[in-house]
């Protein structure tokens, strides 16, 4: 499940501050080595439609972008777009209602394989892990079949799905056939943990940081899971996705725009008097919750993003497609790096 997640104890430095040393360089990166003279001149203003869900992560860092004034000296401005559903976003990036939505690398290429050129520029690293209730006694994935497993992005949940190619690799199971799935909405998958009805559940990474919050625990995050299965470095899973025209038209915009976003990123990850103005967006229960969310968004930002992890990602697809089939990956045969917007990296 791809929307803005990872699980919230991935081992890495939580406070976010050692690995994020270098992000003050990113505004940097952005524009070095790139040629400016495409897109719009420097003396005209854009502005860029942004579809976000209206209660999203998304809006964490815009409102920081906006609260600092992170794209004032470029000539961007941003129309924020709320919409209810991934599906909504989907539907208005596709009607030309806005510019930029966050989604994941697969469906651009789905799209693009329909004859769509979308593309993909890294917005976080964070999807879904395995939540487990300590008190159901499941210390591995062995002990998953037999038991129910509460799925937020239903059957064709990209977390769901690389879980069960985890299970057939590493342990010869099949957790398609072994486990009892239960299909619901984010905020009941944690009502269902959280009263003793689900013993483990794939949410995701905001849900599970809330989750975290409450006792329950980590049994398998997807770093984890990429990592034993041989995808190495991380790949971005989530992104900014937009039309490949748009952007040749835009281009210096949306440079400046990915610029600030990572400047944003870098405020949020070391900054946390930061948060305190975006309490209404995160809506925390109490201090421990609002402390684990901003550790999973921290855990989320990419450090690096290159030819490396865009070949982590091709491999990724094949464990996918391989696992998913046409339902996830329609009529995909290989992940195309024409997806991945040569406009940023981050090295």
């Amino acid at each position: 499940m791809l929307e803005h997640a990872t699980t919230p104890t991935t081992g890495r430095d939580r406070s976010g501050v050692g690995r994020l040393l270098g992000l003050g360089l990113l505004l940097v990166v952005c524009w070095l080595g790139v040629e400016h003279t495409r897109g719009n001149p420097p003396d005209e203003t854009t502005t860029l439609r942004v579809g976000v869900l209206q209660f999203g992560t998304v809006t964490w860092e815009l409102e920081t972008l906006r609260r600092h004034g992170l794209l004032d000296p470029h000539g961007v401005t941003l129309e924020v777009v709320p919409l209810a559903s991934e599906n909504a976003l989907a539907v208005a990036l596709q009607g030309d209602r806005v510019d930029l939505i966050v989604s994941d690398w697969l469906w651009a290429a789905r799209q693009r394989d329909a004859g769509h050129a979308y593309q993909f520029a890294p917005y976080s690293l964070s999807i879904g892990a395995v939540m487990i209730d300590p008190a159901a006694g499941i210390d591995g994935v062995t002990d998953l079949p037999g038991r129910k497993l509460g799925i937020a992005g239903g059957p064709v949940d990209k977390t769901w799905i690389l879980l069960r190619a985890y299970a057939r690799e590493r342990h010869d199971l099949d957790l398609g056939a072994t486990v009892e799935p239960t299909y619901a909405a984010p905020p009941m998958i944690n009502a269902l943990m959280l009263d003793g009805t689900l013993p483990a559940a794939v949410n995701f990474w905001h849900y599970n940081a809330r989750l975290e919050s409450r006792d329950m625990q980590a049994l398998l995050t997807i770093e984890q899971m990429l990592a034993d299965l041989g995808i190495e470095p991380l790949p971005p899973l989530l992104g900014w996705v937009f039309r490949e025209e748009w952007a040749e038209r835009h281009h210096q915009a949306l440079q400046a725009f990915l610029a600030a976003t990572y400047e944003a990123k870098r405020i949020l990850a070391t900054d946390d008097t930061a948060w305190e103005p975006l309490r209404t967006l995160v809506r925390p229960e109490d201090e421990r919750m609002f402390s684990t969310l901003k550790a999973g968004y921290r855990d989320g930002i990419p450090r690096r993003y290159g030819d490396a992890e865009i070949e982590a990602a091709q491999r990724l697809f094949e464990i996918l497609a391989e696992e998913g089939g046409g339902a996830l990956v329609g009529g995909v045969r290989h992940l195309d790096p024409q997806v991945f917007w040569d406009g940023f990296r981050l090295p």
